[in-house]
């Protein structure tokens, strides 16, 4: 992700990847809708129609009040079937809890290794990349599905990545949950996407895919 990017990023799992077909189908929808409203408003504005024989039509007046109810469907069915596809687990390999503090996160790892960290922002070298860059860094395995626990010590907080279709809020004496698969190696980054005060700005996340045996050497 740049600045210069007005696309949505680069799916890298296959949530984030039926998010973009999800937002392509029904941008295609709404811009056939706004052509043809465009094409009948130039009609109506540069054209006069006088007939004093024509009270009513009944066939367009049905036809107007079936069709939006059919484009609706259109949209409804597959956002319905993406909503329910992020809220199932299947079999995860690895759960990993994120907690939310003012204003860092901390995460564990409790399957069978027991590990745990807290990440803050840093910004010591000029190729860090600039509130994004933290000193301990989420890692976890690609080609692997994960389950992702998220609560708060304070606040409510938001854990977001966006190229993985992640966003999942943080609240304090709850477990939310949510499944991830990632598809490719990489360092992908979000931030806190929930006001949670003065410092919510500088809560960087930053997760690192890696091969599945160097996941298991890093948490020995």
């Amino acid at each position: 992700m740049s600045w210069t990017k007005f696309y949505l990023p680069d799916a890298y799992s296959p949530t984030m990847e039926q998010l973009t077909f999800f937002h392509d189908h029904t941008m295609s929808i709404i811009i056939s809708i706004t052509t043809m409203i465009v094409f009948l408003l130039n009609s109506l504005i540069f054209n006069k129609f006088i007939d004093l024989n024509i009270n009513e039509n009944q066939i367009i007046e049905t036809w107007w009040t079936i069709m939006p109810t059919i484009i609706l469907f259109f949209i409804a069915i597959p956002s319905l079937k993406i909503l329910y596809s992020m809220e199932e687990l299947i079999n995860p390999t690895i759960s990993i809890k994120s907690m939310g503090h003012q204003w860092y996160w901390s995460y564990e790892y409790s399957d069978k290794l027991k590990k745990e960290f807290d990440s803050y922002m840093k910004y010591s070298k000029i190729s860090d990349l600039r509130l994004i860059e933290v000193d301990n860094r989420m890692k976890a395995p690609f080609l692997t599905q994960l389950r992702m626990i998220f609560s708060s010590s304070d606040v409510l907080h938001s854990w977001t990545i966006p190229s993985l279709g992640v966003k999942m809020d943080a609240v304090p004496g709850r477990l939310n949950q949510s499944s991830m698969l990632i598809k490719k190696p990489g360092l992908f980054t979000g931030q806190c996407s929930e006001i949670c005060g003065t410092n919510h700005s500088f809560m960087p996340i930053m997760l690192e895919s890696i091969k599945l045996e160097k996941f298991v050497k890093w948490m020995k």
